[in-house]
Formats: structure tokens, sequence, C-alpha cells
């Protein structure tokens, strides 16, 4: 059974930092390009950052500079470090393969910004 389980979030102050992680089970983690996705309230869900099998990373253009995902294979772990974060980073974020698989997404964990 295929599981992607989110940790991490939490309440920060903005320009403060968070670092999400998220554990994957059931699946040859090595050779999966993951991604980060953020729901905002009221929005749909969107990918913030991505990490293909080699490492290569890309960022929506509203968290470039400021965030930072990596992943462990050995763990099978993909993380999420937030920095100088932002009122309009709060929502919940979820992890899934990239493209994401559907019946992958789990409950993610909610990340609030106070201003």
């Amino acid at each position: 059974q295929v599981q992607l389980v989110e940790s991490g979030g939490g309440l920060v102050q903005a320009g403060g930092s968070l670092e999400l992680a998220c554990k994957v089970s059931g699946r040859n983690f090595r050779f999966d390009a993951m991604a980060w996705y953020h729901q905002a309230p009221g929005k749909q869900r969107e990918s913030v950052a991505r990490i293909d099998i080699g490492g290569r990373t890309g960022y929506a253009d509203s968290v470039k500079g400021r965030f930072t995902i990596s992943r462990d294979n050995a763990s099978k772990t993909v993380f999420l470090q937030m920095n100088n974060m932002k009122p309009e980073d709060t929502g919940v974020y979820y992890c899934n393969l990239h493209p994401p698989i559907r019946h992958f997404w789990h409950q993610g964990t909610q990340v609030t910004v106070s201003s």
C-alpha cells in the first residue's frame, strides 16, 4: 500500500521558517519525481516545488528564492524548507508525485503564517 505522509506544519510569523517532510512508503521512491503542492484557503491546489530523480528542481514564481525542495532516497523522504515566509503561504501543503496521482493524496499538513 502506497502512503505519502506529510509533517512539519504549524504556525509561524511572517519572515519565519518551517521545514516540511513527506515520508513515502510502498514505492521505489528513487524512481519517482516528487512535488509539493499548496492549497490556499478557497483556492485550487497548485504545485510550488518539484524535484526529479536526478535532483533537478523547479519552483513556482511565488516561492522562488524562498523555498527549497530536497530529497533523501535512503529514507524515502522529500523535504520543503520554507524561509522568509509570507501570509500568502498559508494553507495546506501536500506532497505527491510529479505529475500527481489522484489516489496518492493524503491529508497534508497545515501551515499558517501570521502577519
